[in-house]
């Protein structure tokens, strides 16, 4: 079998006359009688390859013809500098391995010569992520979580790995997957929460987790997963929320700057420009966000959340005042939030509770949480969750606990802002929703 010497992005006119051999699917075949065009398409890109009658061998241009859209070949020949190819070069095969083919037709396209429907493509996703411009979502996907982490390690942060196994819900009131452990019962993860506080507990100042999470919510909307990845950071030792803030805000910058910086052609090929947003990020805290819906024709009863309609309100409103997607709202009332918040101690109807918002979407929640025992099982109590089921939790705050906080942020729901993406199961390779569990 054929060894790869290049991917196809690796190939340019510089390479004139020197052999190479790649290795993909054939994307696209055209006939022109005396021409033939062999499209390649690898991880990487596309590549030409050119076939002329009277200089190419007879028995490639015959099993050219044998050929169909969607085979696995690996070609090699020699580079060919020219003006008609993409990024003007392209190759003449000196051999063509067959390595896989195709034994039925493809019930979508590939090459993009048909369009399919959102529930076709993720029904045939394999196929559907072969196509050059949702594999670049994912692309840039990878590229915006390692700009993260870069950062995370740059800063102090230690990677950590969480149970998703959980003995007890980790928030009262929110839905959760149940599942069969052995004897017992137990839950997938809601978020990674608890036990990120346990770390910071324990010594670990800084952390983060990168993992999936799950919740059993009955939506569907185009923004919401069953099971979806996260960011989550956890950091000790804060004055207030506003530390976290920080971080998050940093993280943000340093995604979005190395897709900025590392994905020229992906986003050129989605049609997407990408701006990382400067600091501070716009803040806008409750009460004054009662006003501020008010003054735009939205009234929210005092002491209660605000929903999907508030929600893009507020982001047309920074928009408008600040020129900013991204923005933070902080001091939600705390009867809304789970029992690990920190409240405002001169005003405890507010929780120190932040979120990030991108485009009139969250993309995550976090703050300063309760570090102080007493006050913990105070909040327990008044949420009406079993002291003696969090004890596994609360125990450990009795021991001597810093004051600390976080935040978990999407990646799926980052992606589908970032790109503009109608629906976020476009940003997940292979999406979990209350209607789809295969393939």
């Amino acid at each position: 079998m054929a060894a790869r010497t290049h991917y196809t992005s690796q190939v340019t006119k510089d390479d004139a006359e020197k052999e190479v051999t790649v290795s993909g699917w054939v994307h696209k075949l055209r006939d022109l009688g005396k021409l033939k065009f062999i499209v390649l398409r690898d991880s990487e890109g596309l590549l030409q390859v050119t076939l002329k009658k009277g200089v190419t061998s007879p028995d490639l241009i015959d099993l050219a013809d044998s050929l169909r859209e969607e085979d696995v070949i690996a070609v090699t020949g020699i580079v060919k500098p020219t003006k008609i190819a993409p990024k003007e070069r392209e190759l003449s095969p000196t051999k063509i391995e067959v390595l896989s083919k195709v034994y039925s037709s493809l019930p979508i396209s590939v090459s993009g010569n048909i369009d399919s429907n959102l529930d076709t493509r993720l029904n045939f996703r394999v196929l559907d992520l072969r196509r050059p411009e949702v594999l670049s979502v994912f692309k840039i996907q990878a590229k915006l979580v390692e700009g993260m982490q870069e950062y995370l390690s740059k800063e102090g942060f230690r990677q950590v790995f969480t149970p998703c196994l959980m003995g007890a819900a980790s928030e009262s009131g929110a839905e959760v997957f149940p599942v069969v452990y052995f004897n017992k019962s137990a839950f997938l993860r809601q978020d990674p929460q608890l036990h990120r506080q346990l770390a910071v507990i324990s010594g670990l100042d800084r952390i983060y987790d990168l993992g999936p999470s799950w919740r059993a919510e009955p939506s569907h909307t185009p923004r919401h997963l069953c099971e979806h990845r996260g960011c989550a950071v956890e950091l000790g030792f804060i004055r207030d929320e506003r530390e976290v803030i920080k971080v998050e805000e940093e993280l943000v910058q340093a995604g979005l700057s190395k897709v900025r910086d590392t994905c020229k052609e992906e986003l050129e090929l989605l049609g997407k420009k990408v701006e990382v947003p400067t600091s501070p990020f716009p803040e806008i805290r409750f009460p004054d966000v009662y006003r501020i819906l008010e003054e735009h024709g939205k009234k929210i009863p005092f002491g209660e959340d605000y929903d999907r309609e508030s929600e893009a309100i507020l982001a047309k409103y920074i928009k408008e005042k600040h020129k900013a997607d991204f923005f933070f709202v902080n001091r939600f009332p705390f009867k809304i939030k789970p029992f690990y918040v920190m409240r405002v101690d001169e005003d405890p109807l507010w929780a120190r509770s932040v979120d990030l918002v991108c485009k009139g979407l969250e993309l995550s929640s976090g703050g300063q949480r309760e570090h102080r025992y007493e006050k913990i099982m105070e909040q327990v109590k008044e949420k009406g969750m079993s002291t003696v089921s969090m004890q596994w939790f609360t125990e450990f705050f009795r021991y001597g606990a810093p004051p600390h906080g976080g935040f978990n942020i999407g990646i799926e729901r980052m992606t589908m802002q970032l790109l503009d993406i109608a629906n976020i199961q476009e940003a997940v390779l292979f999406p979990r929703t209350p209607d789809r569990l295969l393939p």
